[in-house]
């Protein structure tokens, strides 16, 4: 295995921090993005020499270009970039305002859409990279409640499938990673929650927002074995378009595709008859 440079957004917890360690452990060379000098502290002390810190915010799109080349100025080209910084937002759509989907979408689309482009040119120069984007089993189901990071996510992966295309034949490759439940704080502290102002959608959202409450840091996913196989995937000879992480992912993605090919062939003849 060749060591290689791993740029990880958001390593301060969850997938980030465990990606970062497993990555470290393995030999590679690590630069994190984190929120304050005090965690750039923190991380750097894991791995002294192989672990390097930046402060970073992901929306803070016009400093993105210059925080990137100044990381590949001191340590040379990044061979892997890891869009992991996110979090979800939990809300009826009709409660929730459009400052929150804004939000939403410039940390977990735009933030990861800025730092692709930012690594995309050295990549494309030397015909080689890996771009993993964290996505989520809400990249292909929903839920009530969190229209907004299923949105998000949703995105993510079309941008991410797409990309994949126009870099293929340059010798870059992209992966769609998503996670079902996995013990991190995404449930927890980090997810962002409207209040709540129409009583007609309690009985709908209510038990979902209580189950997913009582289940926050009891999730079947490890996030450790989820870093191993993220980082057999950038060591793969052909690595996937999409991954799945997660027996629950797997199982309610392979519903969602079911009910969708049933659908289609419900109303194929009413589709046909759109033809001219």
């Amino acid at each position: 295995m060749n060591a290689k440079t791993l740029l990880i957004t958001g390593v301060s917890s969850g997938f980030g921090r465990a990606l970062a360690k497993e990555a470290l452990t393995r030999g590679h060379r690590v630069i994190g993005t984190v929120r304050s000098e005090q965690a750039v502290r923190e991380f750097e002390s894991l791995s002294p020499g192989t672990a390097w810190a930046r402060v970073l915010d992901v929306t803070h799109f016009d400093a993105i270009d210059g925080v990137v080349a100044s990381i590949e100025k001191e340590h040379g080209p990044v061979d892997v970039l890891v869009n992991n910084a996110g979090y979800g937002h939990e809300g009826i759509l009709e409660e929730s305002p459009l400052t929150d989907m804004q939000r939403q979408f410039d940390v977990n689309v735009f933030g990861a859409v800025a730092m692709m482009k930012a690594v995309l040119p050295s990549m494309r120069r030397r015909h080689r990279g890996h771009i993993l984007n964290i996505t989520s089993m809400g990249g292909y189901i929903t839920m009530p409640g969190i229209a907004y990071y299923c949105g998000s996510k949703f995105a993510l992966e079309g941008i991410s499938e797409a990309l994949g295309k126009e870099v293929a034949p340059l010798g870059i490759v992209v992966t769609a990673v998503a996670p079902g439940s996995f013990r991190t704080d995404w449930a927890g502290r980090s997810m962002v929650r409207t209040a709540r102002s129409i009583p007609d959608y309690d009985a709908t959202f209510d038990p979902i927002r209580e189950a997913r409450q009582q289940k926050s840091g009891k999730q079947l996913g490890d996030p450790e074995k989820a870093a191993q196989v993220m980082l057999d995937v950038i060591d793969s000879p052909s690595p996937p378009t999409h991954l799945l992480l997660g027996s629950d992912a797997l199982g309610l993605v392979r519903q969602k595709l079911s009910d969708m090919a049933a659908e289609i062939t419900q109303w194929e003849a009413i589709s046909r008859s759109t033809d001219g």
